[in-house]
């Protein structure tokens, strides 16, 4: 489809709408509070990307999307890759230039790779926000970010410690080896293991494409290949339960330590079961409701460059920093203790 050029993209987006649904972009699903009022100019349309629409993180990250669009009255559309897919995310940005979005809040796989797509969409007067995952700081104005990939890093490796006490060797599961806020947390778990912990040795980094089986079969390479080995720590939601399920069954539930970012409810029987230790990670609704207020913020012209602080919705008012990097919180640790608690 050409890219509008002699009609205004608000009018270009309402001819679009009023198409038979069968002629949209697949995958692309609006939200059912007024498609005509958009192209009317009266609501902002708000596209929303996850890396991968199978992933249960990002289920839960699209509820909390669509609460904010309840209350802020915004055109949604939804659409990612099934799997994690570079290429895919690229594809869907192209299409959404080409529907003359107003904002985009994306969750990038590669963080060089879809920089070109999100500049193009900039230079079409796209606003661009990132959450979850970030690209490159020009590709974007703001990054939802779900805690300080310091703290992500640093909590992990110091948890990894105190449940190796802080000796032996452990390995990592990670998404991808090109998820780039995943090789931020990695470079921070390095960090704090070469600064705090001399006695512990990371053995291996595997990716298991955010698949749970590819997780529990490269955790069972792992145990195979390194008999000393005494923590998994698996840093995509994914690869908690995979690892989990693999240490369960080599029988080695309590010899090796699982810990991991992950959600409650797809850890609560390993947990429960002293197969999994604990559990990191923040209330990832939030996160996709956080995503949601800053796209309309910045679309609407409320967030602006250069402004320190934010309000967003039920949240309250968010601290902005110098990297235009809005903060959700802390990392929390779930554990067998407290992990009924919570229902995500």
């Amino acid at each position: 489809m050409p890219q509008p050029t002699a009609m205004k993209r608000s009018q270009f987006l309402h001819s679009l709408l009023v198409l038979p649904t069968a002629l949209l972009l697949p995958g692309c699903n609006k939200s059912e509070t007024g498609a005509g009022a958009a192209g009317a100019g009266k609501k902002l349309t708000i596209a929303f990307m996850p890396k991968s629409k199978g992933n249960s993180y990002f289920i839960n990250c699209e509820k909390g999307a669509r609460e904010a669009v309840q209350e802020l009255g915004v055109d949604l559309l939804f659409d990612g890759p099934t799997n994690t897919d570079p290429a895919k995310q690229n594809e869907i940005v192209e299409n959404w230039i080409t529907l003359g979005v107003d904002v985009m809040a994306v969750a990038c796989e590669n963080k060089e790779g879809i920089s070109g797509a999100l500049k193009k969409a900039q230079e079409k007067g796209i606003k661009v926000v990132t959450f979850d995952s970030d690209t490159t700081p020009d590709a974007r104005s703001f990054f939802v970010s779900q805690a300080t990939a310091q703290g992500i890093g640093e909590g992990l490796m110091d948890e990894a410690a105190r449940l190796c006490g802080e000796e032996g060797e452990f390995a990592i599961i990670t998404a991808t080896l090109t998820a780039a806020n995943m090789n931020e947390w990695r470079k921070h778990i390095e960090a704090r293991l070469a600064e705090k912990y001399p006695k512990m040795k990371l053995v291996d980094t595997k990716p298991c494409d955010d698949q749970k089986d590819k997780a529990q079969q490269e955790t069972t390479n792992l145990l195979g290949a390194n008999p000393n080995l005494k923590c998994i720590m698996a840093i995509c939601s994914p690869a908690v339960p995979g690892a989990a399920e693999a240490v369960k069954q080599a029988g080695k539930a309590g010899a090796v330590k699982v810990l991991g970012l992950g959600l409650p409810s797809e850890n609560r029987a390993y947990l429960k079961d002293g197969i999994t230790q604990s559990v990191i990670l923040w209330k990832v609704a939030d996160l996709g409701y956080l995503a949601l207020h800053a796209a309309h913020a910045l679309g609407s012209g409320a967030l602006k460059a250069g402004d320190t602080s934010f309000k967003a919705g039920r949240l309250g008012e968010l601290q902005v920093d110098s990297n235009g990097a809005i903060i959700l919180g802390k990392p929390f640790v779930f554990n067998k203790e407290n992990v009924d608690q919570f229902d995500f």
